[in-house]
């Protein structure tokens, strides 16, 4: 810098003497070379002027921004329910500014992942409590989950699922039995539960444990119907038998 300070020194000094020359050879009179040369230097310091100024509104820009930078990792910390960020006062404005600038960057990342992922994972919870008839998992969904929330949310859609692999399993082996009971007794469903559970869909049937029950409740009344019915035919082929 100090070299480029001598070579500027010098590039004004040879354009000075440029200039005299001119005004020599032209044959300006004293008086006006010194004005003009007056002039010359009031638009030299007129740029030189405007030249600071402009680097000392970068250096404000850069101070604002570290400031705010602070700010919003502070914020951010809070919200990510981490620990206070501490900042290094070491190296230059311009280090600090972009090391502040890429902590927060990288924050507000963890802070749209973790968003992104509460959203996914609130879709699915809506999608199994539409299945099982049971209670979204309880959480803020305004504010950002922590990791430990996220890891709880998951661990319990895992439940969730298994729970409606195993429901689903238990309709699908009871819906069979009853078809085959119904077909047996010639029985056509005459409820609207008997006709879901003979024509609905597998997974728009509703799994909760009131419709499980009665789908139990169901297969028990076919059963029973049937028994009856192979007692009563017991019976009447023994009639049959003593008869004949």
């Amino acid at each position: 810098s100090e070299v480029l300070a001598a070579e500027v020194v010098a590039v004004l000094t040879e354009a000075m003497a440029t200039l005299r020359a001119i005004w020599e050879e032209i044959g300006i009179p004293e008086g006006q070379r010194l004005e003009r040369t007056r002039t010359a230097k009031s638009h030299i310091k007129e740029l030189l002027d405007e030249m600071v100024a402009e680097e000392e509104n970068l250096k404000e820009r850069l101070l604002k921004s570290i400031e705010l930078c602070r700010e919003k990792l502070r914020s951010l910390c809070e919200d990510l329910q981490l620990e206070p960020f501490v900042t290094e006062e070491e190296g230059t404005i311009l280090e600090r500014e972009k090391s502040l600038r890429t902590r927060v960057e990288v924050l507000l990342k963890q802070k749209w992942d973790r968003k992104q992922e509460l959203k996914n994972l609130q879709e699915q919870d809506q999608d199994l409590c539409d299945i099982l008839c049971t209670t979204p998992f309880s959480i803020d969904a305004k504010a950002v989950p922590s990791l430990e929330e996220l890891d709880r949310y998951r661990r319990h859609l895992a439940s969730l699922t298994a729970e409606k692999e195993q429901r689903q399993e238990e309709f699908v082996r009871s819906r069979q039995q009853i078809t085959v009971l119904m077909e047996e007794l010639d029985h056509t469903p005459d409820t609207s539960f008997e006709k879901d559970v003979v024509d609905e869909d597998v997974e728009a049937f509703c799994l909760s444990t009131d419709n499980l029950a009665a789908l139990k409740e169901l297969l028990r009344q076919l059963e029973a119907r049937r028994a009856m019915n192979e007692a009563a035919c017991t019976e009447l082929r023994s009639k049959i038998t003593q008869l004949w």
